[in-house]
């Protein structure tokens, strides 16, 4: 175990996660673990400036930081928290970006274009960070773009453990659908886990945001359809594939997502949808509009996130997180 106990600074990105692991960790260490006295503010030409205000020497840090809008603003904070904390001779540097922004840009999908996740990966490791926490990546081979350990957290045991808990009267007619081919995986994890089966909804693109056809393959009539996904952006895909599975016999549909990015229309969208609810945690901070949204409900990360600093802080395994027996305790009363 290491002598000193782990340390957390927060940017201004997700403020209220930052505080609530700090609150998870002092829970499970019995002791008051803080965040570190910081400043993270902006000259008037919009210059990110940051001052450590306590002493960080032989220190193990961790940075809260997830890199969302505005995304350009937080990664900049996240790379000169670093520096800072480095020329602090900080023993060590974790990121904890619990939504890792730029991920779908993760390989070439047209010519003269970029692979923009592998940057942000290459600014990550130059600015010191020595390993990387982060939850539902978009494209797991990002953690191949590192050339430091990443740890990749999954939401789906906490959405089993939410779905077994409001929809425990009918587990029987529960149906688990991925939005498109490429989130199967996905959602076969969480149908394993509820013991429901899948189906897929096939879309094709005419170009980046707008869908032309829909197609649902499987058989969902009369099930509780829980589309799962990593992040929800504008929503039209989302509310598109309610329409679709309501017109192809499902009774309910519910959303299970990640990342609530939510921007434009998005709420609106939602909110006038066929979906009775859409599930995000706070990986993100949620704006006003999100929270006060009849059909949103917000499921906290901190705890998992509280227990994956300490068992990377005690060098045990983070793994042992993607286990019900282990996470169910963390969210007992929470769910």
């Amino acid at each position: 175990m290491a002598a000193n106990e782990p340390k957390l600074i927060a940017g201004n990105a997700n403020l209220p996660l930052a505080k609530a692991i700090a609150r998870r960790m002092s829970l499970h260490r019995g002791l008051t673990i803080d965040l570190v006295d910081a400043r993270v503010e902006r000259f008037n030409d919009q210059e990110i400036f940051v001052e450590v205000f306590e002493n960080v020497r032989g220190e193990d840090m961790y940075i809260i930081q997830p890199t969302s809008n505005p995304a350009n603003d937080n990664l900049m904070e996240l790379l000169i928290m670093a520096d800072a904390l480095r020329r602090s001779s900080a023993s060590r540097i974790t990121a904890v970006i619990p939504y890792f922004g730029y991920a779908r840009q993760d390989r070439r999908t047209k010519a003269r274009t970029p692979i923009t996740a592998k940057l942000v990966a290459n600014m990550i490791v130059e600015a010191g960070i020595e390993r990387v926490l982060t939850m539902d990546l978009h494209a797991t081979q990002i953690q191949g773009f590192f050339d430091i350990p990443v740890d990749n957290l999954y939401a789906s045991p906490i959405f089993a453990l939410d779905i077994q808990s409001k929809f425990a009267d009918s587990m029987g007619d529960m149906m688990v659908v991925s939005p498109d081919v490429g989130g199967v995986a996905r959602a076969r994890e969480l149908a394993k886990r509820i013991g429901a089966p899948l189906s897929i909804v096939d879309k094709r693109r005419e170009k980046a945001g707008e869908v032309a056809g829909m197609t649902v393959i499987g058989d969902v009539t009369d099930k509780k359809c829980i589309i799962v996904d990593d992040m929800c952006d504008t929503a039209g895909t989302l509310c598109k594939a309610a329409e679709v599975l309501m017109e192809a016999g499902a009774s309910e549909v519910h959303a299970y997502i990640t990342h609530g990015v939510m921007s434009g229309p998005a709420v609106e969208r939602v909110t006038n949808s066929v979906m009775k609810s859409l599930v995000i945690t706070d990986s993100i901070e949620p704006t006003e509009a999100v929270k006060g949204a009849h059909n949103i409900r917000i499921l906290p990360t901190a705890p998992m996130f509280a227990q994956a600093i300490l068992n990377t802080w005690n060098g045990t395994s983070v793994s042992s997180l993607f286990d019900d027996q282990t996470l169910e305790p963390i969210y007992d009363g929470l769910l």
